[in-house]
């Protein structure tokens, strides 16, 4: 079932585009906190994004912009500001369509079905994970945090995937080195010490001090 992420602040047009998206079938959440788009978007990992251009803060662009530096995902710019020069603005900020308010929510659903097919029929999706603001790209072996992007090596990757989705439980040693053997990639002890500790060194130049904790004679967690 496709997830579409409703950003939009006029909450009787959100409501209706969220039941009628509901109605056929689709998972739809809208935006409840428009300071920070991005870390709701990354919660949700959404295969598709409807934005409004004018929003409480920041518009539209900026956020479509926050969104590209974490996925490729299909966003749809639904607004009522759709001069020529608003339309281009959106498609060069990254925008892969614009409807115009008002639209006939049978047209916005057309679209969106097209769109989810060309993104998807021959592409994987893409696993968006968030904790304390850092947000995990598994597809891409990235980390991005305050805008910057950390490149992950297999195992780095494999590592973080393995304790976010534990988060704030304790994974022991042995079942990570069990995580990093399903990359056919030889780990004993000394090599998973090696890997942690290299991670360890990426987060912290990136600001990530203490992200992964250690717990004496039980393994690490990444503490919420």
């Amino acid at each position: 079932m496709y997830r579409i992420f409703i950003v939009e602040d006029d909450r009787a047009i959100a409501a209706a585009m969220q039941k009628h998206i509901e109605s056929w079938g689709f998972e739809a959440r809208v935006c409840a906190d428009f300071t920070d788009v991005a870390a709701e978007f990354a919660a949700f990992d959404p295969q598709l994004v409807l934005l409004d251009v004018m929003l409480p803060g920041r518009n539209g662009y900026h956020w479509c912009a926050e969104i590209r530096k974490l996925s490729s995902v299909p966003v749809i710019f639904v607004s009522s500001v759709s001069d020529n020069m608003n339309i281009v603005m959106a498609m060069n900020m990254g925008g892969d369509d614009f409807i115009a308010k008002p639209f006939d929510l049978n047209v916005l659903m057309a679209k969106i079905q097209a769109l989810l097919r060309r993104a998807y029929d021959y592409a994987g999706q893409s696993e968006l994970m968030e904790c304390r603001g850092a947000i995990l790209n598994a597809s891409d072996a990235s980390l991005n945090y305050r805008g910057e992007r950390i490149d992950l090596s297999r195992n780095e990757c494999r590592i973080l995937v393995t304790l976010m989705r534990a988060k704030g439980a304790v994974v022991s040693r042995e079942e990570l080195m069990r995580r990093l053997w399903e990359t056919d990639c030889f780990v004993d002890e000394n090599t998973l010490t090696v890997n942690v500790a290299r991670l360890r060194r990426k987060l912290e130049a990136a600001g990530l001090t203490d992200f992964i904790a250690t717990r004496k004679g039980m393994g690490y967690l990444i503490e919420p």
